[in-house]
């Protein structure tokens, strides 16, 4: 009898949580996957619709294309990582980066030239019958 005192007691204290309150943590995480999954979604839709789907060669379809990329830089000069750090390395520095500059400022980020395969120095590679 004193436990159903302390019972009656302990439930006029605390109302009785609906199912929702029970598990708003739950309803919290499924709530974040699903805004998760959406915007996933949206981001995937545009990746395809954009081009730059077609544009990534490391994708597993592609692994077989990949080989046959071509990397021609030959014009882009690397700058050591060694070696004395005096007026002449920093002037060396400051040319292949003004070069490097030149290329970039001389595209109009706001057309269509951008994405241009000659400006992204992208070449197609040499088939048999064009060389």
């Amino acid at each position: 009898m004193d436990e159903n005192i302390k019972t009656e007691a302990v439930e006029a204290v605390q109302p009785a949580l609906s199912f929702w309150d029970q598990h708003r943590y739950l309803l919290l995480i499924a709530i974040a996957i699903a805004i998760a999954m959406f915007l996933v979604s949206i981001s995937m839709a545009l990746y395809n619709s954009s081009g730059a789907a077609q544009l990534d060669l490391s994708r597993p379809g592609y692994s077989a294309v990949t080989s046959q990329a071509v990397k021609n830089d030959s014009d882009f000069a690397n700058y050591p990582n060694t070696g004395t750090l005096d007026k002449a390395a920093i002037d060396e520095f400051r040319g292949l980066y003004d070069t490097q500059a030149a290329k970039a400022k001389a595209v109009d980020a706001f057309s269509g030239d951008p994405l241009d395969p000659a400006a992204l120095e992208i070449n197609a590679p040499a088939t048999p019958a064009q060389q």
